[in-house]
This record gives structure tokens, C-alpha cells and sequence, in this order.
């Protein structure tokens, strides 16, 4: 087999239980900001596993607007999804409100008994990601965290590559992702991703997650210590991080050399080196992630029809429910960055290496 068949023999969906499921999963939708709106809910109205049964916002105006955009059955405020109102007309709940609300929706969804898909990073804090944790598993309703890369096939294919041995011995993981917040994101400077008290933080927490998290997917591993910096040269970066720099090392021996910036040039990659090879993702983190291998003097990029990353990710979430199965990424999993991104953030602060609580 050559190295062009290597990479190539690999399904899309290698997840995928049902192809052509009889039921469909219906999602309310809390937090209609851009992300809602601009990707999630393109990806639900071209789903065969999923669709919108209700929307969930702070602003009755924009609910009712996405309601009639979209054909979902009930706009619901925040009070009205507390009370339980409408909680007929869906099944599962996902949440992408600001990352310090995450725990008060989720909470309420497993009181109603609502299978959970919460963004990442779970929380503003990992008390506050445990208290999310436990509702559900009181509750006894699945939860997943919103990991997308988890379900995309280059990724999922630089995994099994790493796990036959492609690579060798894993020696090094290097990731990087950045943008420019207010041109990406938001121009306004008052935006929640730079409210300490809202997001917890900024690059680490909102971007660096996204190589943290595909090492530790990709090697099979978790994080025993970290050391990192943090710099806020910018105005508006004054209680958040806008540039980090961190290092990891892993369970397995394994070293993750990461950067994450909210104000650089719009980039992300992901590379995996070891004593035989070497396998990149580049673009990685932004909606495209092409996969190059090399060994020795061959160099061979993967070809894979781009997937909607959101779909993916609902469809797989969906398809576990529809199974009567666990979904992974579950909450523990989350925890484990949570408590990577505390020990970060303590050593940028102290200057000193930090253990990962376990």
C-alpha cells in the first residue's frame, strides 16, 4: 500500500451509525449570537439528524426573527426557558451563551431531563465546570462539549495515523491559533470575549483550548503539568490575556508547544512529529484543516472533500442519541482542559511550572 493509499482509505463518517436515520433530534438553540446564528443553525436546517425546535435568547426580538427565518415551532426568553416553557418542542439543548452562564442553562436543562451539547470551554472556572458536570450526571441526561474538531475527518484521520504508528514515537506536538478579535469577531471593544468576568479569560481560554485539545485528542493523552506567558499590550485586552504562550507535557512522555493571540494575523496549524514522521494540519482551526504526511523524503497532503464542521459535530451528537449511546467528548473531558487552562494561567502569573490537577 502506498502513502497516498494510506491516507485516502478513510471514511467521512466513520462514527456513523445509522445512515439514514427514521427520527430526527430537535435542538433549542440558547444564546443567538453570531456563531448561532451564522454557523449552528445553517448546519441544523441542512441536517438529516437534527433540526431547530425552539430558539433562546435575551432579546424576544431576535428569537421571534430566527423563529420565522427558520421555521422552528417556539421563541422563548431566557425567563421562559428556565420556567420550562415549550420544553415539548425539543429534546436536547445546546448552549452557547457566554462562558460564565453556561452553568445556570445547563442546570436547567437537566432539570427538564434535556440531553446537553454545551460549548467549550465549559466555564469560567473549573468549580464552576464541575457544578455543570455534576447537574448532569444527577440528572442522568448525556452531555457532550462543543469539541468540533473531534468529528472532522482530516483530524480524526491524523489520529488513527498516530495511533498505527505513522509518526514513530510521538516526540512533540506544536499548534497555533490566532485572529483578530474585532474583525473577526466583534469591532466592539465592550464585547463579551474581553469581560474578564464574563469569558474567563481570552486567547488561552477562547483559542489556545483548540490546540490543547486536539493533542490531547489526537495522542490519547492528558496533561500532567504546564508552564506559560501571557501578555495584554492592547487597550482593550487590560483584564484579559491577548497573547499566551504555553507548554505541556503529557501522561505519555509527550511535550505541546502552543501559542494562541485574540490580535495577530488570522492562522491556525497543528503539527504531530515523531521519530519516523511527521503529520500537519494546516489550515487546522478554521472551519478547514488540510492534512499533510511526511516520511523521510515523501510528503503527501491528504485529500478531503471540506465538511460543514458544525453539522458534523450536531449529526454525531445526534446520532449517539438517537442510538441510545454516550457521546464523547463528555463532560469529564472537558474538565481536563478546564484544569490544563487554571494551571496555565497560575504559572503566567507566578513564572513557575504548574501540575494539572487530576
Amino acid at each position: 500500500m502506498t502513502l497516498e493509499d494510506l491516507l485516502s482509505d478513510f471514511p467521512r463518517r466513520d462514527w456513523e451509525t445509522v445512515s439514514e436515520p427514521d427520527e430526527r433530534v430537535r435542538f433549542a438553540l440558547v444564546g443567538l449570537g453570531w456563531f448561532t446564528t451564522e454557523m449552528v443553525v445553517p448546519a441544523l436546517r441542512d441536517s438529516d439528524r437534527c433540526e431547530i425546535g425552539a430558539l433562546v435568547s435575551g432579546s424576544s426580538d431576535k428569537a421571534a426573527r430566527l423563529r420565522d427565518e427558520t421555521g422552528a415551532t417556539r421563541a422563548l426568553s431566557y425567563e421562559e426557558f428556565h420556567e420550562g416553557a415549550g420544553s415539548e418542542e425539543y429534546d436536547a439543548v445546546y448552549v452557547a451563551t457566554p462562558n460564565a452562564t453556561h452553568l445556570e442553562f445547563v442546570e436547567t436543562a437537566a432539570d427538564l431531563g434535556k440531553a446537553v451539547l454545551c460549548e467549550k470551554p465549559m466555564e469560567v472556572s473549573v468549580t464552576r465546570a464541575e457544578r455543570l458536570v455534576a447537574a448532569c450526571d444527577e440528572a442522568g441526561v448525556p452531555l457532550m462539549i462543543g469539541y468540533r474538531m473531534h468529528t472532522n475527518p482530516a483530524v480524526r484521520r491524523m489520529r488513527e495515523l498516530v495511533r498505527e504508528g505513522f509518526v514513530g514515537e510521538p516526540a512533540l506536538v506544536e499548534g497555533s491559533m490566532c485572529q483578530n478579535v474585532f474583525e473577526q469577531i466583534s469591532p466592539d471593544p465592550n464585547q463579551w470575549r474581553l469581560d474578564a468576568d464574563l469569558a474567563g479569560g481570552s486567547a488561552l481560554i477562547d483559542l489556545g483550548i483548540y490546540p490543547l485539545n486536539t493533542a490531547r485528542f489526537v495522542l490519547d493523552a492528558n496533561p500532567v503539568s504546564a508552564q506559560g506567558t501571557t501578555r495584554s499590550p492592547h487597550e482593550h485586552f487590560g483584564e484579559v490575556d491577548q497573547h499566551v504562550s504555553f507548554e505541556v507535557a503529557f501522561d505519555n512522555g509527550v511535550t505541546a508547544a502552543c501559542v494562541a493571540s485574540q490580535y495577530a494575523q488570522m492562522g491556525s496549524s497543528f503539527s504531530v512529529t515523531g521519530t519516523e514522521g511527521r503529520l500537519t494540519l494546516s489550515p487546522a482551526f478554521f472551519g478547514e484543516a488540510g492534512l499533510t504526511a511526511e516520511r523521510g523524503e515523501t510528503e503527501v497532503a491528504f485529500s478531503v472533500t471540506p465538511v460543514d464542521e458544525e453539522r458534523e459535530e450536531f449529526d454525531y451528537f445526534a446520532d449517539r442519541l438517537l442510538a441510545g449511546r454516550d457521546p464523547e467528548p463528555d463532560g469529564n473531558h472537558g474538565l481536563v482542559d478546564m484544569r490544563a487552562v487554571e494551571a496555565i494561567y497560575e504559572s503566567a502569573e507566578t513564572g513557575e511550572r504548574v501540575a494539572v490537577e487530576r
